[in-house]
């Protein structure tokens, strides 16, 4: 039957996806009103994973805490903990030795590496390109190494703890990390200059899902999805904490705000992560890496770092006892999820699931 005879009903229909899906990596459901083969209108629905974590952490005392912050994602794990513990830092005063400053950077940078890493692999498996997919996975193999080695865990890291950090670095690592990272910019130009220039990762991703700087402000959207509109926001430059001020790094920016974008962006921001834990791992200053702890008074405090994925939020109010009465986050999918209903609009239902890879989802850091 061709279009022209096809019933309306044919070319006029509502489809849902989700909230399993064998696209999809986590619960999320869509309800997409289709004409065609085009998405004229997007319905998100959420809340399928909730996990009332908020709730446990009014049950945990501050030590527990950080175990419970770094389970709330696998891919950004560290930077929760991180910004749970400066916000609980903030509120107690106590402030962290250079080196345990040093190392919480180090941690929160090769973390940030193997998340880009795996969402761009992830783009390349979307669309079809599976041995792209697996060399983008492969050159990520080195980072989890460098992760397994250094700080014993290839996911969540255990790296931070009030008041420092648990792992420290000697000469060998030192050695080990500078020869792996190395090895590691080496793929990633080569990486950079495939996705730049391969003929059918263009047309799959050029000009899909776009978004304006517009867009970024009306929607306050963070991280590599801003930044791949030309909006040159990153919490590490803008408010910088820890010893972000002392190290030489630019913000990525790319303008086509489209799914090759994105892709551009997080792959860019991998070999400037890159360089950041080697200007570390050059000037790791000796002494000690964590402070001596104090009561946690009461009052309230927050912290923001840039997680992988955006700024990445905490507010944490106390009573003067060991329990915080109220702990609570704001993630960066939580900002970014809104953006789907621009970058879906009037795409071809090939390119949902390709849109929604983009924006690097996390219900895990949402539904919390």
């Amino acid at each position: 039957m061709s279009e022209t005879t096809a019933p309306a009903a044919l070319k006029h229909f509502t489809l849902p996806i989700g909230p399993l899906h064998v696209a999809l990596e986590e619960p999320m459901y869509f309800k997409l009103d289709l004409d065609g083969e085009r998405v004229r209108g997007v319905d998100i629905t959420a809340g399928h994973v909730h996990r009332g974590m908020e709730a446990l952490a009014s049950r945990r005392n501050f030590f527990q805490n950080v175990v419970l912050t770094e389970r709330v994602c696998s891919l950004c794990s560290n930077s929760h903990p991180f910004t749970y513990c400066m916000a609980v830092e903030n509120l107690a005063g106590i402030e962290i030795p250079l080196r345990g400053q040093y190392l919480r950077v180090m941690a929160e940078e090769i973390k940030r590496i193997a998340s880009h890493l795996f969402n761009v692999a992830i783009m390349a498996h979307v669309i079809g390109y599976k041995s792209l997919f697996m060399h983008g996975m492969q050159v990520r193999e080195i980072v989890q190494d460098i992760k397994e080695t250094i700080f014993g865990n290839r996911m969540d890291l255990a790296a931070i703890c009030l008041g420092g950090v648990k792992y420290d670095i000697d000469s060998n690592l030192l050695e080990y990390a500078d020869s792996n990272l190395r090895r590691t910019a080496a793929h990633v130009q080569e990486l950079i200059d495939i996705y730049r220039s391969d003929t059918f990762i263009g047309k799959r991703t050029r000009g899909v899902g776009v978004i304006t700087p517009e867009d970024v402000f009306r929607l306050g959207l963070v991280g590599p999805v801003a930044r791949s509109a030309g909006v040159p926001m990153d919490v590490r430059r803008d408010a910088p904490y820890a010893v972000y001020g002392n190290l030489e790094f630019s913000v990525i920016t790319e303008r086509g705000g489209d799914v090759h974008s994105r892709a551009m962006v997080r792959l860019r921001e991998v070999a400037e992560s890159i360089g950041i834990v080697l200007q570390i791992l050059r000037c790791m200053p000796e002494g000690e890496r964590n402070a001596r702890l104090s009561a946690i008074p009461a009052g309230e405090a927050v912290a923001r770092t840039e997680a992988p994925r955006g700024e990445l939020f905490y507010y944490v109010r106390a009573d003067g006892s060991d329990v915080p009465l109220r702990l609570k986050w704001r993630v960066p999918s939580y900002l970014n999820w809104e953006a789907l209903a621009v970058m879906m609009k009037d795409c071809a239902v090939a390119d949902v699931t390709l849109i929604v890879n983009s924006i690097d989802p996390c219900i895990s850091c949402t539904e919390r």
